[in-house]
C-alpha cells in the first residue's frame, strides 16, 4: 500500500485525475471502476477539463460504478446514475452505453448477478477509484460485510444514512438499501486508488492502514491488495503521523 499526502485538496485531486488520464492514454480500452459521493467530484472536474483542453479520448473506455441506491430511478437527482452523467460522463466523449451503474429498480438480486457477470465478461476492472466512509466502508460494504462478497444488496447503517442525509430533503428521504460491488469484486481490480480528505476520515484511515485486517473495518482488506495507493490530505493522514 502506497501513501501520498498532499497539503491541499486541489493538488490531491489533480494527482488522482492525472493517474486516471495517464491510464486511459496507456490503454484506450481500459475498464475503470468509479465512485460517487463528494470525494471524487474535483477529480472528475479535472478529468473533464483535461478532455476539453487536451482531448484525452474516452471513446473506448468501459466503466463500472460501485453502487446505487435501491428505489431510485436513474433520472432521480440523487441517484448515482444521474450523478455520474452530470458529474463526469456528459463532459467526456464516452458513449453512455459503455458506462455501467447498477440499477436500483427491478429484481435487484438478478441485477446483482448480471452486473457481476458483465464485469467478468470484459476481463475485470483495471483501475478502481474508491472513497472511504467514516466507518471504514468501501462502496456500500458496511462493517461486518464478508470479505468474499460479490455484487449484492446491502442495508445501510444509520451512520451512513445520516452521512448522506445532506444530499436529500431529509434523513427520512435517504434510501435504506443499496446495490454495491462486493469486497471481493473490489479486490479483484488490478489497481486501486483511494481518496480521503478532512479530519472526519482520519480515524478510518488510521485503522485501515495500522489496524488489524477485520471485517469490522472493511477498508482494512486493502492491506492485502497488490497495487493500492492512498491519496490523502494532511488532515486525513494526521493520525498516521502519530504512530
Amino acid at each position: 500500500m502506497q501513501i501520498q499526502i498532499f497539503q491541499d485538496k486541489e493538488s490531491l485531486h489533480r494527482a488522482v485525475a492525472q493517474m486516471f488520464i495517464d491510464a486511459v492514454k496507456a490503454k484506450p480500452n481500459i475498464v475503470l471502476g468509479l465512485a460517487t459521493g463528494s470525494s471524487p467530484l474535483e477529480t472528475y472536474e479535472n478529468m473533464i477539463k483535461d478532455h476539453q483542453e487536451k482531448g484525452t479520448d474516452y471513446s473506448g473506455v468501459v466503466t463500472f460504478n460501485l453502487d446505487e441506491y435501491i428505489g431510485l430511478e436513474g433520472t432521480h437527482s440523487q441517484s448515482y446514475r444521474y450523478f455520474m452523467n452530470t458529474s463526469l460522463f456528459n463532459g467526456l466523449n464516452i458513449p453512455l452505453d459503455q458506462t455501467n451503474v447498477p440499477s436500483g429498480i427491478g429484481d435487484v438480486n438478478e441485477i446483482c448477478k448480471a452486473y457481476e457477470e458483465k464485469i467478468t465478461s470484459v476481463g475485470g476492472i483495471d483501475f478502481q477509484l474508491l472513497g472511504i466512509g467514516t466507518n471504514g466502508h468501501i462502496g456500500f460494504n458496511e462493517p461486518g460485510t464478508s470479505f468474499d462478497t460479490r455484487t449484492h444488496v446491502t442495508a445501510l447503517t444509520q451512520e451512513t444514512i445520516e452521512g448522506n442525509a445532506r444530499f436529500f430533503e431529509s434523513e427520512d428521504s435517504v434510501p435504506k438499501k443499496a446495490v454495491t460491488m462486493g469486497i471481493q469484486t473490489i479486490m479483484d481490480a488490478k489497481k486501486i486508488a483511494l481518496i480521503a480528505y478532512g479530519s472526519k476520515k482520519a480515524a478510518a484511515i488510521r485503522d485501515m492502514v495500522n489496524g488489524p485486517i477485520t471485517e469490522m473495518m472493511p477498508a482494512s482488506i486493502l492491506q492485502n491488495h497488490s497495487d493500492t495507493t492512498l491519496f490523502l490530505d494532511e488532515e486525513a493522514a494526521a493520525l498516521l503521523k502519530a504512530r
